[in-house]
């Protein structure tokens, strides 16, 4: 059954923009990570269905755009409105590295899934993939586009797609560094786009309030799906490889089959708008980000 499992009032003084969970593969800890206006990234440990404060981690001095966790659950990766990429150990709270990204060019933050690089998109149109052993820019993938609201990469290793300010997605190879596809789906911004686990698929949201489902081989545009009452602003893919959910500026979660490709539950917990959205690591749990500054918890069927 979807219902509503624990919410935490006020996790951060201000909005919260950003959201992550992993299970940390060193001591199983289930870990999330939020980042928010008031310039801080927090991590939080889920356990014994109750989320519990672990630390605030400070270094930035604007607010946190995007915070992502790589495969193994153990380092968590900001980007910040003053241009810089944060590592983080979740063990111990503590600052790894700090990469500058130049001026204004950090947004949305991926790890790959080796955990070897942490992509960024730029205002230049640029996916920018730093090294996070060496803190260096090691690639930039040119889309020759707008300003890059979000990428994504394929949990297979062989892709990795970006979404434009201008509502282009573009999906290149990372062996080759080619461009593959452009698609031309959205009316405007993209600001979250997310892979299958099986890689299969592209899950794509934008400010034009729909959300389109593309199979990424063929580039081929599968379904488009509408419900939300305004700008979807986040999509996370289920474990599953068949549920997706997605946040909006209408205040709504919505939990989408993307087989059936129609929504199955929608929570309305939140008063914001509600800016991030992730699952855990089996897709049983859902946690939900906003404006409102609420933290919350979802249970979900699997």
């Amino acid at each position: 059954m979807y219902q509503m499992f624990h919410k935490r009032e006020d996790g951060h003084d201000d909005s919260i923009w950003s959201v992550a969970w992993a299970r940390s593969e060193k001591d199983n800890s289930e870990n999330i990570v939020t980042g928010g206006v008031d310039d801080l990234v927090k991590s939080w440990n889920w356990r014994d269905d109750f989320l519990d404060y672990k630390a605030t981690l400070k270094g930035h001095q604007l607010g946190v755009v995007s915070v992502t966790i790589n495969a193994a659950g153990t380092v968590a990766a900001s980007s910040s409105l003053d241009s810089t990429i944060k590592l983080w150990d979740l063990d111990s709270s503590k600052q790894i590295k700090s990469i500058d990204a130049g001026p204004v060019d950090c947004w949305t933050v991926a790890f790959s899934p080796d955990g070897q690089y942490i992509g960024s998109g730029s205002h230049s149109g640029k996916i920018n993939l730093f090294g996070i052993e060496s803190g260096k820019l090691e690639q930039s993938l040119d889309t020759r586009g707008k300003f890059i609201m979000s990428i994504a990469y394929s949990p297979d290793g062989h892709y990795i797609a970006c979404g434009g300010i201008d509502g282009i997605v573009c999906i290149f190879d990372l062996a080759t560094g080619k461009l593959l596809h452009t698609l031309e789906g959205h009316a405007m911004p993209i600001r979250s786009l997310t892979f299958s686990p099986d890689s299969q698929l592209l899950t794509t949201c934008s400010d034009d309030t729909s959300i389109k489902i593309y199979d990424v081989q063929h580039a081929n545009l599968i379904g488009t799906l509408s419900g939300h009452g305004s700008y979807v602003l986040c999509v996370d893919f289920c474990p599953d490889n068949t549920h997706f959910a997605t946040s909006s500026s209408d205040r709504k979660v919505k939990v989408w089959d993307a087989g059936m490709r129609r929504c199955v539950h929608t929570f309305t917990e939140h008063s914001d708008q509600v800016w991030g959205v992730a699952y855990n690591e089996n897709g049983s749990k859902l946690v939900s980000v906003s404006d409102d500054k609420n933290v919350v918890i979802y249970e979900c069927p699997i």
